[in-house]
């Protein structure tokens, strides 16, 4: 398997940790999809480097984090070799701690629905660009593996919400999860 897809897949399963000042958020990442550089449409990186994605030509390991929509962040984990501007896009976390910050931070109190995108879990964990290009091994955003034997059971499927390269399946559920991304466009069976 490509190595963005193999984390993509293994990244199901893990705990993304925020720390902010004196909260700690957590939750474990039930929902991501890969996104393949210049081999990928939908990629930022696509048509190469800019501004913007100038993170995600860099060696794995760590944050790329982008406004979008003129309205919320999103968070991917880097993947691979310097150059190559693969990344993960962690789209949706099942929320462990931090709850209480996380429904008033984002103004609402169902569970299932604080974490279920990814503007939603970057709102709720309070995730902004200013933590792009952060190290996923650092002590302020990193993702670390779960307490216990449990290993979920990952589901491929294709990804939601782009309109280019739409028909791969680059995109990893937890299978039977709450916590996913509700859309339109999310049909799983």
């Amino acid at each position: 398997m490509q190595p963005c897809l193999k984390a993509a897949k293994e990244l199901v399963g893990k705990i993304l940790v925020r720390v902010k000042e004196d909260r700690i958020y957590s939750g474990k990442i039930v929902e991501t999809e890969a996104y393949l550089g210049s081999r990928d449409a939908a990629s930022h990186s696509y048509k190469g480097l800019t501004q913007r994605n100038r993170f995600m030509f860099s060696e794995g390991g760590i944050a790329y984090v982008y406004f979008t929509y003129g309205n919320h962040y999103c968070i991917n984990a880097v993947i691979g070799k310097e150059g190559t501007a693969h990344a993960v896009l962690i789209r949706a976390v099942e929320p462990l701690t931090g709850i209480e910050y996380m429904k008033k931070n984002r103004g609402i109190n169902d569970i299932y629905s604080l974490c279920s995108g990814p503007g939603k879990l970057t709102k709720a964990m309070e995730i902004s660009t200013s933590l792009n290009g952060e190290n996923l091994s650092g002590d302020v955003l990193f993702i670390t593996e779960p307490g216990g034997l449990h290993k979920p059971v990952i589901k491929r499927t294709k990804r939601i919400g782009i309109t280019k390269n739409t028909d791969v399946l680059y995109r990893f559920i937890e299978k039977g999860s709450n916590f996913i991304s509700r859309s339109k466009f999310n049909r799983i069976t």
